[in-house]
């Protein structure tokens, strides 16, 4: 997702690192923030009462000294390949980390919580924080942030910076199709439809804190991630679960119509519906065309169900993730990340700047 700060020098001159992208005439872009699960969560499950961790190794192998930090890959995820792409700085921290410096805070953090959802119930279960948690977060950031540069500088930084929002697979996988709760109130268009509301809320309420960037990604092929070919796609041939990819092109069908009219009613902002489905169904039908080798199973264990607790120490891992799309049962490996970015970058994230 897009954008850096070429302004303000003395402010930012420390963090900056050599964008990739040219920005525009006039566009800055301070900061780099992101709400939503653990596809951005850079940590934050680290530090709240949650059993969906992944700060113990294998994860986080490939990044800097192959500490683990909390991000559920094995190395960078969306957060940092945008602010990275946008020459902000290399790696976007976690708000919650308690070494987090005052730089950062200028620079941009993630308040996203690994098992987050749009759907208030999910991730009650596992004590997770709720996009209801991570605006109170933010609130708080802007106070921070308000005590560090002045009333003004903090309006300039909110109102130019890029916002990801990740979220809604764990309301499918982890949450209608599991618990039942739900099945029992909606079928799935009308959860669809409250999803969408949900979602559309939380843009708003972003918005109405000084939010005017915002980039929202749309749900991939669930019925091809890993896991749920081992769970429902036959145990011999593992093929994607029609049913949940058909469910996900009417949840980003629905996405992109509700963005698209909430754009023209929130004045001086940009707001995306990032549509991932189909360049990530070519990842997998047309791999090697992007360097895949392995895009039906993780690198991590045996590939097929291991992720977080599942993924760990004692797994085995595979020799050579960059020929990997997944690094757990569940989520994309670096490359696969940089692959995505890349070209979202390229097609749909431009008209942000």
């Amino acid at each position: 997702m897009l954008y850096v700060v070429v302004c303000h020098v003395l402010l930012f001159s420390v963090w900056m690192i050599e964008a990739k992208v040219k920005l525009p005439e006039k566009v800055v872009v301070p900061a780099v923030y992101a709400f939503g699960d653990s596809i951005v969560d850079q940590g934050n499950n680290n530090y709240i009462a949650t059993t969906i961790k992944c700060n113990f190794p294998p994860y986080g192998k490939d990044l800097r000294d192959g500490i683990p930090t909390g991000r559920f890959s094995n190395a960078k995820t969306p957060p940092d390949l945008i602010a990275e792409e946008l020459g902000i700085k290399g790696l976007i921290p976690a708000y919650l980390d308690p070494n987090l410096k005052d730089e950062d805070l200028k620079t941009g953090v993630s308040f996203a919580s690994g098992g987050c959802g749009y759907d208030p119930l999910t991730g009650s279960a596992f004590s997770i924080l709720h996009l209801s948690d991570q605006l109170t977060l933010f609130q708080e950031y802007i106070e921070k942030l308000k005590s560090l540069v002045g009333k003004q500088e903090t309006t300039h930084i909110l109102n130019n910076s890029f916002y990801m929002v990740v979220a809604g697979s764990n309301d499918f996988l982890n949450n209608y199709y599991v618990t039942g709760f739900r099945k029992h109130q909606y079928d799935i268009n009308s959860y669809i439809d409250h999803i969408v509301s949900w979602a559309s809320n939380f843009v708003q309420e972003l918005y109405k804190l000084g939010a005017r960037r915002i980039g929202i990604m749309g749900l991939p092929p669930l019925g091809c991630v890993p896991f749920q070919r081992t769970l429902l796609g036959g145990i011999i041939s593992r093929v994607c679960v029609d049913e949940y990819n058909r469910d996900a092109q009417l949840a980003n069908t629905k996405f992109a119509v509700a963005f698209g009219l909430l754009s023209k009613s929130l004045p001086q902002s940009k707001l995306v519906f990032i549509d991932i489905y189909n360049l990530v169904t070519d990842f997998i039908v047309n791999s090697t065309k992007y360097g895949f080798e392995e895009v039906d199973k993780g690198c991590c264990g045996t590939g097929t169900i291991e992720v977080s607790t599942l993924c760990n120490k004692y797994s085995a891992i595979c020799e050579d993730d960059t020929k990997y799309l997944f690094w757990d049962s569940f989520h994309p490996t670096e490359k696969g990340y940089k692959v995505l970015i890349d070209h979202t970058f390229k097609n749909q994230m431009k008209s942000l700047l």
